[in-house]
């Protein structure tokens, strides 16, 4: 996807997550997402604190709590204290904002959202399939060694990623097959999503990211 493309993209899903939860009722954004202590809720807020907070903030943030996930977890609670309207307003209005995480380009935005949005949904039994060129592209990203913070390297060494309902493939050794939208998950530390991969690489990857208790 040409860059321009990958922008339109991002918003077009930011919007389509501020339209869906505003539809949710409150058991729904209680319910427990994908990530760890997180609730549907808390998710959201974190996709409108990521669109609305410059890479400045962030650094401040994380020094005041000594760490990056630490200080996104601050910010994505305190922001999920307000009103989901006015999350969803928060995270509409801020679309098409250009930001990028450093190093990452513009793919770093759309794989944020496009595997936060599986993490919202898959625990609610909902389907999770993004438009293909969508998913391959954040694939490709994701395998490209850039993806810092999305992806630990090590985890990927000597397995094969072989999308069955899309062309794409990569690296060599014990083959993990599914989905794309499901190898994508995967490669995110998903591990929820495990058992709908095939192959041999499936337990290696399994064993090498536990669960978070």
């Amino acid at each position: 996807m040409r860059d321009q493309d990958v922008t339109v993209a991002t918003v077009a899903e930011r919007q389509g997550v501020a339209d869906w939860l505003i539809s949710l009722d409150e058991a729904t954004l209680q319910a427990p997402s994908l990530c760890a202590e997180w609730n549907v809720r808390t998710v959201g807020a974190h996709l409108a604190v990521a669109v609305t907070a410059g890479l400045p903030t962030f650094l401040g943030q994380a020094l005041r709590h000594r760490g990056l996930h630490r200080s996104n977890d601050v910010m994505a609670r305190a922001f999920a204290q307000r009103p989901v309207p006015e999350i969803a307003d928060t995270l509409r209005a801020n679309a098409q904002r250009r930001l990028t995480n450093p190093g990452a380009g513009p793919l770093g935005p759309l794989a944020d959202v496009l595997v936060h949005v599986g993490d919202m949904r898959r625990p609610l039994g909902l389907t999770h399939s993004p438009k293909s060129d969508r998913v391959l592209a954040v694939l490709s990203f994701l395998t490209s060694g850039r993806a810092f913070g999305f992806v630990r390297r090590r985890d990927l060494a000597g397995l094969r990623l072989v999308a069955t309902d899309a062309d794409f493939t990569w690296g060599s050794g014990e083959q993990i097959r599914g989905r794309a939208a499901d190898l994508m998950m995967a490669v995110c530390g998903r591990t929820a999503v495990l058992s709908d991969l095939d192959g041999p690489g499936v337990e290696v990857l399994r064993a090498r990211r536990p669960p978070t208790p």
